[in-house]
């Protein structure tokens, strides 16, 4: 085969570029210490980049930006949660004090005190926050979980469910002592049918005192052989059927002396409670039997729930009934992607945690508190009017006499009564911090799960870097040694090439 100098040109000028593009390649390399520039450089290691750098941002989103954000808001609601806890613990503290019968005046002011403060202060925590964000309330996290101040043009139709398990006694009381400020009604005493009175009925108490009249129709049983709710008034109690009364204001029935037939149920719209008559009450405890009341309250004070929080309800204060706002009690679990195809639970519910039910108890606490301290004020005063110069006649001390027991009776009642609420308190703030524990142990379960997934994010994300400049790194050390060698290639090839170039025809004369 002939070779010509132009065959030799040809092929000393692409071997001398295929080292120049070598050279060119591995200078790249050298400042970037990437394995290549371009896709079509190598398109496996290009495919691989591209999939690696798609599940490491996607990683990264989980380890920087949401377990952080799962973190912040655990903490805050852990937070909430022990402080609910601490101030619950106080007042279980007060009830068993306050349980006791060897309470005097300045005891019964201390716990009326420390009642008032915590009662305002449970709730509160119920607001917390995490960068602007109530953590108790759902996917309503704009709203906080109380009225922040007092609404009273606010409207709500509110249904809410109650059972037999909410039955509970109540003790009521008639012929309230009332101080004699003169000789004349001093003298007059106390007759015997106008003494002190107590008596004890079985009762509901719905969330919200202060409400509208509820409407006989709207107050139903849930019927499990029909598997529907029906009203009350067709409660089969083995008798003459229920007789709901709903008109009926609290006064007038307390002038009445507390006269609840057996067959009736009586709803209070000034205390929000159901008073249950005998058979009904049993009735309903033996069949377990759930009611549901819809009823509407117009104008909240501060530090009162939401009901959109707890229940079925319409806020309706426009009158415009195109404006009316329909909320429906649900399940709102708020979940945060914290792994591939892993999702966590971070938030706490309100009505998982408390309730109204722990503000009216405290009231309850409360009233019973100063209803002992006015009773007790009232001997106090009569005793002293024994001592007054005005009131020194045998017949005026005979009835300063009458009165004075009178007096004694009723706070008899007030401490006995104080004694048993506060006695009933012990089990039910109990219950309530019970609650609260076992809603902080869910959220430590859901913490501990949430720190295992950051520690596997973190080893992946570790694992990923690694495989990714594994994938697109060269060590420098290494190019240097490719380049060295690729660079006295090219230039051996220069100087093949020039040596075979320079050759002439007169060389081979």
């Amino acid at each position: 085969m002939r070779v010509t100098n132009s065959m030799i040109s040809r092929n000393s000028m692409t071997n001398m570029n295929g080292n120049k593009v070598s050279v060119d390649r591995l200078n790249n390399q050298m400042t970037s210490q990437k394995k290549i520039s371009r896709p079509s450089e190598d398109p496996v290691i290009a495919i691989r980049a591209l999939r690696l750098r798609s599940n490491l941002s996607e990683l990264n989103q989980y380890y920087e930006r949401n377990i952080p954000d799962a973190h912040s808001w655990i903490e805050v609601t852990e937070g909430a949660l022990k402080n609910m806890e601490t101030i619950l613990d106080n007042v279980y503290v007060q009830c068993e004090y306050g349980s006791t019968d060897t309470l005097n005046e300045e005891d019964r002011a201390a716990i009326l005190k420390n009642l008032q403060s915590l009662r305002k202060q449970v709730y509160n925590e119920g607001n917390a926050d995490c960068a602007g964000r109530y953590v108790f309330t759902g996917y309503k996290t704009n709203k906080q979980l109380t009225f922040a101040e007092n609404e009273n043009d606010t409207k709500y139709e509110i249904t809410e469910k109650v059972s037999f398990e909410d039955i509970e006694e109540k003790n009521f009381y008639s012929n309230e002592v009332t101080v004699p400020n003169t000789v004349t009604d001093v003298q007059a005493g106390v007759e015997l049918e106008d003494m002190p009175k107590e008596y004890i009925h079985k009762r509901i108490r719905l969330s919200y005192e202060a409400t509208e009249t509820l409407d006989a129709e709207n107050l139903k049983y849930y019927d499990k052989d029909a598997e529907e709710w029906l009203p009350v008034g067709d409660m089969q109690i083995g008798g003459p059927f229920p007789r709901v009364t709903t008109d009926l204001s609290y006064d007038d029935w307390a002038a009445s002396d507390y006269e609840v037939s057996a067959n009736q149920v009586i709803y209070f719209k000034e205390t929000g409670e159901l008073i249950l008559g005998e058979r009904v009450a049993n009735y309903m405890a033996s069949e377990r039997i759930e009611l549901s009341a819809t009823y509407t309250k117009q104008g909240f004070t501060e530090g009162e729930l939401r009901p959109e929080h707890y229940f079925d309800c319409k806020d309706i204060t426009d009158d415009n009934e195109a404006n009316h706002i329909e909320y429906t009690k649900e399940n709102q679990e708020i979940q945060f992607t914290v792994a591939f195809n892993q999702s966590l639970t971070i938030n706490t519910q309100a009505s998982d945690v408390m309730d109204s039910s722990i503000g009216r108890d405290i009231d309850e606490l409360t009233n019973a508190v100063q209803a002992a301290i006015a009773a007790h004020d009232k001997i106090a005063k009569l005793k002293e009017m024994q001592k007054e110069a005005q009131y020194s006649d045998p017949l005026a001390q005979e009835g300063l006499k009458e009165w004075l027991e009178a007096a004694e009776k009723e706070a008899a009642y007030a401490d006995d009564y104080m004694q048993k609420l506060y006695s009933r308190g012990v089990g039910k703030f109990q219950k309530y911090k019970d609650n609260v524990t076992l809603a902080r142990t869910d959220l430590g379960s859901r913490e501990d799960r949430l720190n295992l997934t950051e520690n596997r994010m973190s080893d992946q994300q570790s694992t990923f870097e690694q495989l990714k400049s594994r994938n697109e790194d060269m060590e420098l050390s290494d190019i240097i040694i490719e380049y060295t060698a690729a660079y006295n290639a090219y230039q051996a090839s220069l100087q093949a090439s020039a040596k075979a170039n320079g050759q002439t025809l007169l060389n081979y004369l």
